[in-house]
């Protein structure tokens, strides 16, 4: 597998969840580049080593502290652990016991030039604020981070001796500086928490259609037997009764079962019948309507011509079918083409073409194809499929023969 399929292979939810858990990873980095060393390069020379290093040193855990407690809370976030509530109370004690450290080494000159107090306080406060935010839910939770964090910080400087209006610009400065980390931070976990719920709707939605597709067909299976096995088992009762009294009458009636037995037969034929043949066109245009309801450009081509046979309006039919769960369940497709032309001789060719697939299969082949391939070999058919250049996957299925008579005018769909 190619170093880019670690991305293709995942599907959308996915790839907004690493998108965002690196963004998170990033602001350690971030925290400790631009807080922590410009800090010890600015304290270089003018404060001892014994000072200057165990702060970095400081920073550097509070961002590693920071990131652990990042990715805790989106995992909270997509219901896959509890709140970390523990975490998150640790964090911000001992952000704010560092926050008041650099203010003391500041009030007692230990810190170098003053203004590398403030950096550091405000930088670690506000990175603790919005990784807080993550373990809220309600939005009047969250908006009290800033304001609060803001308020700490300024009474800790001035008690640390900081003159007034620095002070006030510190709080100022913080207070604005924290709401806009808190608001990205709190909208990318509401982003990621939406998408994910998006992908479990589509699924849900998926889901039901099976089912409802399920009680139909339980339904027309309940309105063809029900009433016919009801007589069966009375005729049958019937039959037994006259049977001990040795009546005659006992054959006509099990004759009459096993006429009612054959007819029962028949009918649960026919709507199995009907539940296993699928209409072409009526394929063709739920593609369109399904795929275009998950976000996907889609495209049908097929000719408008007279009908096809039944054997192969069933057969191409399922070949939509399937070819239509497999680009919604598989990749991550943004455009797909569905094909369906004849040629003068008569043969079929329908071709299932998008983008979006994966490189490697996930998961091992499923037993779809094979089942189309079989339906297919019945007319003589044969279906393709596999990945294509410029990252698509294309099915094309085959029925030779006149089955289609002449060409006619191209319809197209979007």
């Amino acid at each position: 597998m190619k170093l880019t399929g670690w991305w293709k292979n995942r599907s959308s939810a996915g790839k907004v969840e690493l998108y965002t858990r690196w963004s998170f990873h990033f602001f350690v980095v971030i925290e400790i580049v631009s807080i922590g060393l410009a800090a010890l390069g600015t304290m270089a020379g003018e404060t001892s080593p014994a000072i200057a290093v165990p702060l970095f040193l400081v920073v550097c855990a509070h961002a590693v502290l920071v990131g652990f407690l990042s990715s805790r809370a989106l995992d909270w976030i997509l219901g896959r652990r509890e709140r970390p509530v523990r975490l998150a109370v640790v964090t911000t004690a001992l952000t704010g016991a560092a926050a008041l450290g650099v203010l003391a080494l500041r009030a007692t000159g230990h810190a170098g030039e003053p203004s590398v107090a403030a950096p550091l306080a405000v930088g670690m406060t506000c990175f603790t604020g919005g990784t807080l935010v993550l373990c809220l839910r309600e939005l009047r939770q969250m908006r009290y981070v800033p304001p609060v964090s803001a308020a700490f910080v300024g009474l800790a400087a001035l008690v640390s001796g900081v003159p007034a209006g620095e002070c006030v610009a510190l709080t100022v400065g913080l207070l604005l500086t924290s709401a806009l980390l808190c608001a990205a931070c709190g909208f990318s976990g509401w982003l990621l928490d939406t998408v994910y719920e998006l992908d479990r709707a589509r699924e849900v939605q998926a889901q039901l259609a099976v089912a409802e597709e399920r009680l139909r067909f339980g339904r027309d299976l309940h309105d063809v037997m029900g009433r016919n096995l009801a007589v069966i088992a009375l005729k049958s009762e019937l039959a037994v009764q006259l049977a001990r009294r040795g009546r005659p009458e006992a054959v006509d009636q099990m004759t009459e079962v096993q006429r009612i037995a054959r007819e029962s037969q028949k009918e649960v034929r026919d709507v199995v019948r009907g539940y296993r043949e699928a209409n072409l066109s009526v394929e063709l245009e739920g593609a369109r309507g399904v795929l275009r309801a998950a976000g996907m450009d889609c495209l049908v081509e097929y000719e408008k011509a007279r009908e096809l046979p039944a054997e192969a309006q069933s057969a191409l039919g399922w070949v939509v079918r399937e070819a239509t769960t497999n680009v919604l369940r598989h990749g991550d497709a943004r455009s797909c083409v569905i094909r369906l032309t004849a040629e003068p001789s008569g043969a079929l060719t329908l071709v299932v073409e998008n983008d979006g697939a994966p490189r490697v299969p996930a998961g091992p082949p499923g037993s779809g194809l094979a089942g189309l391939r079989e339906r297919l070999a019945v007319l003589d058919g044969t279906l393709e499929a596999g990945p294509v250049d410029g990252g698509r996957f294309r099915l094309r299925a085959e029925i030779p023969g006149p089955a289609a008579g002449p060409v006619r005018e191209l319809e197209a769909r979007a």
